[in-house]
This record gives structure tokens, C-alpha cells and sequence, in this order.
């Protein structure tokens, strides 16, 4: 192992930068990826979601970076044999042979030189765990688009990877299909602890399979961590709003006691808590699961600091919830159940009262 590599991380990729056509499309300081961890990639289209995959399987090379494996270097530029045996790729359209399901299953295998006795042991049971062992005799080209992606995730499974690479596995599937697939293949992740590292653009997948999310934007990495800290703690006003904190009202501190301050954004002023300064511009950001709708004020002794009078602007439908957008002289955004939505007879231009705690709002200094 060389000197200062921590064995706690799987692979580490240091000063990576690719480029396209002269500009720079991806610069990743240092990312570390630790065994046994989820690490969910999303931003938004052209973020440089899928050119990161890419990059750490070795499938694209890169104008320059350093990689490194359980402590040893790798060659990123050229491929390593080596490596590229111990990691699998699956994308989002699978790419399967004009063969049956077993045979597709068995390539790697069979890539590898496994023998043919270790191949028939070991593809049933990976087909039984992606429940496609009935289809083993089926021809991939008459299988729908989830059976195809099961057995495109069993096939990478199979050749036992210390990790493997998704991007947008799900996305091309319908709900019910998503749903049930994702489940298996989270189970199947953590019997297996096997290290993976998912692409994707939908926050409700990567809040239910990742220990840790790093959020893209523009080929780089705006914020990485644990979920709850991405969540609730993001970095600056991009990682905000995309990780669905609706409610971002630039301010600045009005006056600071026993350890909570007094912003002055347009419209209110608002309580909070942070490590802030008199006078220094900030920017508030408020997730709307943390805004509370009630018809009457709060009652005395209350929790929640900040209290306003709103009025209704739009309602919009979200299956088991309503985004309720209200305007309280600032627009604030909440998220509301069935049930409430029901008792409390909400309809767009009813006046409402809004509330939510100090602690509640996350606090990020704005750049002047």
C-alpha cells in the first residue's frame, strides 16, 4: 500500500478531468468511494452524471486523474485488466445477446474463462435471486423491459464485483416494475455488501438506497455526504433547490439573541438558528415537510418560532401529499397529507396560517 492511502477506502479517484472537444466536461478534485456503501450521483441532465461512471469503470479515459484500488494505483488511462474484473457496469437500457437469458447471464463468466461446472452452479442461484430463473431458456429478445433489466443486473452480479457501476438503471421502467425491482436489487446489494455506485435523477431512489449522496452540477461535485446532511444541510443555494427544499429566501441577519437571530427577507422576517454575523446576507432555506398548516394560530408555548398568516396560490396533487404554495408575503411551500389536506378543507385563496420551528430552517451564507 503506498504511503498516506487509507485501506478504509475502496477506490479513490484524485485531480480527475475529462475533456470533450477541448472543454473541460468533468473536474473531480478527490472523490472516495468506501466498501460496503451506497453512493448515489444525481443533478440534472448533463450534470456529468453518466461521464463519471464512465471515467471510474475505466471505460473512458481521462485527460488526466490518479486512481487508486484497495490501495493500489490503477492505470486510468489504458484500463486495468486487473481491475476491470473486480467492477461491473450496468446502464439503462440493457444491452443483452441475441441469446437465451442463461447464456446472457453466463457471459461474464465466460469472459472470465470460468469453467463450465462453475457456470451451471453459479447462474441459477443468481437467476433465482433476480427472480428470473423461469425465463433461464428465453430468448432476450422476448423479454419486456424489466425481465431485460434483471437480467442484465443478474449478469453483473453473477462475476461477484466489489462494486458495480448503475446508471439510470430504473428510470426506463414503469412504476409497479421500478418498484418491485429496486427492492429486490437493495436486498440484494446488502446481502451480498456489495459496493455500488448509482446514477440517477430521481431523489425518492437515491433517498432509498444510498448511504451517501453527491449531488453534480456542471461536470462537478456541489455537495457530498451522508443523506440526512445533503438533505437538510446543503451547501448552496443549487444543492437547495435541487434536493427539494422548495422554500429559498434570500436575507440577512437583523439581530442575534441566546444563540438565535432575526433575518429580514422580503416580505417578513424570519427566526433562526446559525452560526451568523449582524448584517451578513444569507440565504434561508426551508424543506416544505417542515412547514406546519393550520386554521388557527398556534396555541401559547408553542414550539414554532415563526409564525405568518398565508394565503393559498396553487394546490398541487402528489399521490399520499399536496404541495400547498402560499403566499405570506414571501412565497413558502408546504407539504401536506391527504388526511389534513381533508380536515382542513384547503382550496386555492383560502387564508391559512403557517408555522415552522427555528431549528427548522437551514442557514447558508450568500455569496455579495
Amino acid at each position: 500500500m503506498s504511503p498516506g492511502e487509507n485501506p478504509a477506502i475502496l477506490l479513490k479517484a484524485e485531480g480527475l478531468q475529462v475533456r470533450r472537444g477541448g472543454a473541460l466536461v468533468l473536474d473531480i478534485p478527490v472523490l472516495d468511494i468506501f466498501p460496503d456503501q451506497i453512493l448515489a450521483l444525481i443533478g440534472p441532465n448533463g450534470a456529468g452524471k453518466s461521464t463519471l461512471l464512465l471515467a471510474l469503470a475505466c471505460l473512458l479515459k481521462p485527460a488526466r486523474g490518479r486512481f487508486s484500488f484497495n490501495g493500489r494505483v490503477i492505470d486510468a488511462g489504458r484500463g486495468d485488466v486487473e481491475y476491470r474484473r473486480r467492477v461491473a457496469l450496468v446502464f439503462q437500457e440493457p444491452l443483452l445477446f441475441d441469446a437465451t437469458v442463461f447464456d446472457n447471464v453466463a457471459a461474464g463468466l465466460k469472459i472470465r474463462g470460468t469453467g463450465r461446472e462453475e457456470i451451471v452452479r453459479t447462474v441459477p442461484a443468481y437467476l433465482e435471486r433476480f427472480g428470473i430463473a423461469h425465463l433461464a431458456r428465453r430468448s432476450a429478445r422476448k423479454l419486456s423491459g424489466g425481465e431485460a433489466q434483471r437480467t442484465s443486473l443478474a449478469r453483473a452480479f453473477v462475476t461477484k464485483p466489489e462494486i458495480v457501476f448503475l446508471d439510470e438503471p430504473f428510470s426506463s421502467l414503469d412504476p409497479p416494475t421500478r418498484e418491485a425491482l429496486i427492492g429486490d436489487f437493495e436486498k440484494i446489494l446488502r446481502e451480498t455488501r456489495t459496493t455500488a455506485v448509482v446514477a440517477t435523477h430521481d431523489q425518492t431512489e437515491a433517498l432509498r438506497l444510498a448511504d451517501r449522496i453527491a449531488v453534480m452540477n456542471g461536470g462537478r461535485i456541489a455537495q457530498i455526504g451522508p443523506v440526512a446532511e445533503v438533505m437538510n444541510r446543503p451547501a448552496d443555494g443549487f444543492v437547495a433547490s435541487f434536493v427539494g427544499v422548495e422554500t429559498v429566501l434570500p436575507g440577512h441577519v437583523l439581530r442575534i439573541s441566546d444563540g438565535v437571530f432575526t433575518a429580514a427577507v422580503e416580505g417578513g422576517e424570519i427566526e433562526a438558528v446559525g452560526h451568523v454575523r449582524t448584517g451578513e446576507g444569507i440565504l434561508c432555506c426551508i424543506r416544505p415537510e417542515h412547514v406546519t398548516l393550520s386554521t388557527n394560530a398556534p396555541p401559547p408555548g408553542t414550539s414554532a418560532r415563526n409564525v405568518f398568516s398565508g394565503r393559498i396560490r396553487t394546490i398541487t396533487p402528489l399521490g399520499l401529499f399536496h404541495r400547498v404554495r402560499l403566499d405570506c408575503g414571501f412565497d413558502l411551500t408546504a407539504y401536506v397529507t391527504r388526511q389534513s389536506f381533508e380536515t382542513l378543507s384547503l382550496e386555492e385563496g383560502k387564508s391559512v396560517i403557517a408555522s415552522f420551528k427555528a431549528t427548522a430552517v437551514h442557514v447558508i451564507p450568500r455569496q455579495t
